[in-house]
């Protein structure tokens, strides 16, 4: 984080400038066994791809309204930063009938129906795998978003002082978001090339700092877990000497 940057995507371009090789964001999810990790140059890159789908592709503007019908999961995260880089309000856990498109995973198809706008549903399948079968009257983020660009240019500047984020009735502008994650970091005590470890789900403002924004803001990183409690006896010990985690938010 620099003293010039005023949205979340001025953070993941921060980050990139400083090290695109450094570790980002692991994620774990201990119900199925999956481990991925993104290096802060591949993350910005699945950004990137998510972000030309979004403007181009399903034809969101700033402004725009985008429920968020997602887990804690790294394609989450990468959603979060691809609605800041076009402008769009990533309404968290938002009513599907009040946006303009909603993104949606496996278990809230039915209720993401109620949005008239473009639909996408993601599997949430290990390595980022599709659908068996696309649902009906969405498309599959799988299927669409490996032929998009490499590259991201917004159509129009991004604008941090319009609403960003919304979530559990908290809307923050970009430059709140940028605010509120860097005194976050700080009181978690992250600094950079620290590592935090969080199984607390994104359906807070709490939980979306410690899971993203706050390692972003500090220059670290995230090890995101999900269903932690499958761990058996001493697993949590070894993940956190594995992972090399500095800081936990439990």
């Amino acid at each position: 984080m620099n003293a010039n940057d005023r949205t979340p995507a001025d953070l993941l371009r921060s980050a990139l400038a400083a090290d695109p090789a450094r570790p980002l964001v692991t994620y774990y999810d201990d119900a199925t066994g999956e481990r991925v990790e993104l290096s802060v140059a591949t993350f910005a890159n699945w950004v990137a791809k998510t972000s030309n789908l979004l403007q181009g592709e399903l034809s969101a503007e700033p402004g725009d309204r985008l429920a968020l019908l997602l887990p804690a999961h790294w394609q989450t995260a990468v959603w979060l930063l691809a609605c800041s880089s076009v402008g769009v309000v990533a309404d968290v856990g938002g009513d599907p009938a009040a946006a303009d498109l909603v993104v949606s995973g496996p278990d809230d198809l039915e209720a993401a129906r109620a949005c008239s706008g473009e639909r996408v549903a993601l599997a949430l399948r290990p390595l980022g795998g599709r659908f068996p079968e696309t649902p009906a009257g969405f498309a599959d983020y799988a299927v669409e978003v490996p032929s998009q660009g490499d590259r991201f240019a917004p159509y129009a500047p991004v604008d941090p002082d319009e609403p960003a984020l919304a979530v559990g009735g908290l809307e923050l502008t970009g430059a709140e978001l940028v605010a509120r994650s860097g005194a976050d970091a700080a009181e978690l005590g992250l600094a950079p090339g620290s590592r935090l470890l969080s199984d607390r789900p994104y359906d807070t403002w709490d939980g979306l700092s410690a899971g993203l924004y706050a390692p972003l803001a500090a220059g670290g990183s995230v090890v995101l877990c999900r269903h932690l409690d499958r761990l058996g006896e001493g697993g949590l010990e070894k993940r956190l000497e594995s992972e090399r985690v500095t800081a936990t938010a439990r």
